[in-house]
């Protein structure tokens, strides 16, 4: 049995996390390039066309009933994929040079997810309500729950709101992915090109070899 040795005792019989020999998991690189780069595409396709769903259907809720758990998973996916893009960015920053640049796109890029998650929350919320409307009885009576929630979901207040949150989400989404992706192409391309178009040595080389 171990001693009464306190901390250090217990120390000596805590299991390694990770275990010896192991390297934590973590989105490195993909196929060459770093990881971050990849998956930031993925992010911009998906959460714009999650925000511009979720419009058109709070707007539109015959398109919510045939877009059906569509646009909840296109919402969720974003969902998932927005904090593996700014874990595998944190780890690109470690290795990059520390610049200003830098720095505010990585702010930035911590500020998407509370834009995604009203995403997902707007878009099940949208799907369940028109889920519910969708399956009322048409001869149920007005005192039966299905009948209510299609009632409600069909009223005219519950679809202002609707509405009003979905574009004020949508666009909230869109703008803040504009303004993370802006940032980054800053970040890397900023003084890194020139302006007119270069002069080919290599190419003057090999015609004057012809």
């Amino acid at each position: 049995m171990p001693g009464s040795g306190g901390a250090g005792t217990l120390a000596e019989y805590r299991a390694p996390y990770p275990p010896e020999g192991t390297a934590p998991v973590e989105l490195t690189t993909f196929n060459g390039p770093p990881a971050h780069v990849l998956l930031a595409h993925f992010v911009v396709v998906l959460v714009l066309l999650a925000a511009l769903g979720l419009v058109v259907c709070a707007i539109w809720p015959a398109i919510m009933a045939r877009a059906g758990i569509g646009l909840p998973l296109l919402a969720l996916v974003s969902l998932i994929l927005v904090p593996l893009t700014t874990e595998a960015g944190e780890w690109l920053e470690d290795r990059v040079d520390e610049t200003a640049l830098v720095e505010e796109h990585a702010e930035l890029g911590e500020s998407l997810l509370p834009w995604v998650i009203g995403l997902f929350v707007l878009s099940a919320l949208l799907w369940f309500f028109r889920r519910r409307a969708s399956a009322a009885a048409p001869a149920a009576g007005p005192a039966d729950a299905p009948a209510r929630s299609a009632a409600f979901a069909d009223s005219l207040p519950f679809r202002v709101v609707a509405v009003v949150l979905s574009l004020v989400v949508g666009i909230g989404a869109a703008v803040q992915v504009y303004r993370i992706g802006h940032s980054g192409a800053e970040a890397v391309w900023k003084d890194n090109f020139s302006p007119t178009p270069l002069e080919k040595g290599g190419n003057e080389g090999g015609e004057e070899g012809e």
